[in-house]
């Protein structure tokens, strides 16, 4: 089989009402010939064709990619937006950094009813699979890169996945089309590259449909992930409280139901980074098991899962606060930024002050005074406006059924030493603005 526009066409029937068919353009061979392909169908279909190119900034020639593919852009008559990304990698390979970082990007950009389309083929496909086995994935990793996905507002489609890559070059070398090559594809201390260029031409001599075989097996992988996916989401639904989990009613489980429910909980509902099966299998044991009293977690680097009250809860991982850690607010108009070395230290992200009428402290008791904002260490007092007597912040936490892990995390405002805000919960009485007085209301 050899690859033409027409087929290409076919595999983007599903979507032929699209506003647009955004091209995740490199402008490597592949890439090059999806937006070749789809140009050269313009008139036969109603989706506006753009094209983005993620620079990652890792090669020194980058730049010069990005003004090629800008140039190819102006000759195919393709509106083209380049994005730089930082895919500098800190806790991850290069590889894994560059693509989150240009998923980060193409999720910002799409659309309700855009399409975003990737160069992927059948050669991507087999590595993917190979790559996924010898790391033991499950079968959502076997089932390696789906054909189409949902994705941000719109979708996500790989419409080449058919094809091998040989296929695609002969078309390129036909239609005299201009690359580029990356010279880091034919660096082997990547695995994916390895596999490429060592390890798959010597399997294929003993079994020529290799690729063939492999990508069936993906989409083999594929259905039993649906169906386990299916069985997840009916578990879900008896077990789960406003996305926690019921501890008593997960473990009426099987150890095997339990797995896949907590994956689907993790991975679907919460948006987190799966964990591995060692993570994984000390939920169940360490978590799962533990003492009504005691607050057991597993921290893995995608996620943290916590036990609390008959319940399990799943987050991205906490930064845990320096004790003694302060932050002087110094303009109290200007929104304070709630981070230390470059690590925030909650989902808000930043303190900001308005102005109100008997609300939020007042703006007299605070002119000309040191507002700082500290984090919790213990022993903490507060008479909350309209109690009339002082409780131990710790109490009112209980009171207010703050998780005990966030507790350390809500932001405490001092003026002159003395605590006046607990941020979220309540202001203390003696900063309070009365009535028809000015006031600053702290979120």
């Amino acid at each position: 089989m050899s690859f033409t526009p027409e087929q290409l066409k076919q595999n983007i029937s599903s979507f032929a009402d699209a506003s647009c068919l955004w091209v995740a353009y490199s402008g490597g061979c592949d890439s090059h010939v999806l937006l070749h392909s789809l140009v050269s169908l313009r008139s036969e279909i109603k989706a506006e064709i753009k094209a983005i190119h993620i620079n990652h900034g890792l090669s020194p020639l980058a730049n010069e990619w990005e003004d090629h593919c800008r140039k190819i852009c102006e000759q195919l008559a393709v509106p083209y937006l380049a994005i730089t990304v930082n895919a500098q990698a800190k806790n991850s390979s290069p590889e894994e950094a560059a693509r989150h970082a240009r998923y980060a990007e193409w999720k910002k950009l799409l659309n309700k009813n855009e399409v975003l389309l990737l160069a992927h083929h059948q050669d991507d496909q087999a590595e993917t699979v190979l790559i996924q086995l010898l790391r033991g994935s499950g079968v959502k990793g076997l089932a390696a890169m789906p054909v189409q996905q949902d994705f941000s507002q719109g979708l996500l489609c790989r419409p080449m996945l058919g094809f091998l890559r040989e296929e695609i070059y002969s078309y390129a070398v036909d239609q005299g089309l201009n690359w580029i090559d990356d010279p880091s594809n034919f660096d082997t201390d990547f695995d994916r590259n390895f596999l490429r260029h060592d390890v798959i031409p010597l399997l294929e001599t003993r079994w020529p449909s290799l690729k063939k075989t492999l990508s069936r097996s993906a989409i083999h992988q594929a259905e039993a992930d649906q169906l386990l996916t299916e069985l997840a989401f009916q578990d879900w639904h008896h077990i789960h409280e406003n996305n926690q989990i019921n501890i008593s009613a997960l473990v009426k489980l099987s150890e095997k139901r339990q797995r896949n429910v907590l994956r689907y909980w993790i991975a679907d509902i919460c948006e987190l980074i799966l964990p591995d099966t060692v993570h994984l299998q000390r939920i169940l044991n360490e978590v799962l098991t533990a003492a009504e009293d005691a607050r057991p977690e597993v921290i893995w680097r995608g996620g943290e899962v916590r036990r609390y009250q008959g319940r399990l809860y799943a987050q991205e991982k906490m930064v845990k606060v320096p004790d003694n850690f302060m932050l002087v607010w110094s303009d109290i108009e200007t929104p304070l930024a709630l981070k230390f070395n470059d690590s925030k230290l909650m989902d808000k992200t930043r303190l900001t002050a308005k102005r109100g009428i008997a609300e939020g402290l007042s703006q007299a008791k605070l002119k000309n005074t040191e507002i700082v904002v500290r984090f919790r260490q213990g022993g903490e007092t507060c008479a909350p406006v309209g109690r009339g007597q002082t409780h131990q912040l710790k109490k009112l936490f209980q009171e207010w059924k703050v998780l005990p892990w966030q507790r350390a995390m809500v932001p405490l405002i001092y003026v002159n030493g003395e605590l006046a805000q607990v941020v979220g919960y309540c202001c203390c009485e003696t900063f309070a603005a009365k009535e028809d007085e000015p006031g600053w209301v702290i979120e």
